[in-house]
């Protein structure tokens, strides 16, 4: 089986020609440039990108066969999705938010805080959304920065965060 990835979210419609107006869940957009189809979620069928703009924050696309308003909010709200191989090579030191999901969370003395939940996109820089090991009703938040994250092993699903005093309580 396939695994897939989210790529952009499709927010509305644009004009009435069938384009789609998507948030993207990547920091360079410019990736659906990159791209020949995406899935939509709850759909193996591959839509065709036929070309694609910018506007603002958001990117604009156009699938092939998708040529009236009516077809394209079909598909508002729906999750765009890309294969796995067709995931970009990151720099270092940088993970995409799926393979930072469930990771276990530990100090620099192997003590388990917690695993990460989210992680929330901000200007300034992420934050790593971490349920509490000691009260799972509890969340905490760890600036994505190498001040306060050690280290992050995807392939053992561990991060190691500093002990700095009033970070996590």
């Amino acid at each position: 089986m396939v695994k897939l990835f989210k790529v952009g979210q499709i927010v509305n419609v644009q004009g009435i020609r069938g384009e789609i107006r998507v948030y993207p869940l990547t920091d360079y957009k410019e990736r659906f440039e990159e791209l020949e189809f995406v899935y939509i979620e709850d759909s193996d069928k591959k839509f065709y990108i036929d070309h694609v703009k910018y506007k603002n924050n958001l990117v604009l696309l156009k699938f092939k066969g998708i040529d009236d308003r009516n077809e394209a909010e079909k598909l508002k709200t729906k999750y765009l999705m890309i294969d796995e191989e067709d995931r970009r090579e990151l720099p270092e030191d940088t993970y995409y938010i799926s393979d930072l999901i469930g990771i276990k969370v530990y100090t620099e003395d192997k003590v388990l805080v917690g695993e990460v939940k989210n992680i929330i996109q901000n200007t300034a820089q992420d934050l790593y959304e971490i349920v509490d090991a000691k009260n799972p009703k509890k969340t905490i938040l760890i600036p994505a920065v190498g001040e306060f994250i050690k280290e992050v092993d995807i392939q053992n699903k561990t991060m190691t965060i500093a002990t700095i005093e009033g970070l996590i309580e």
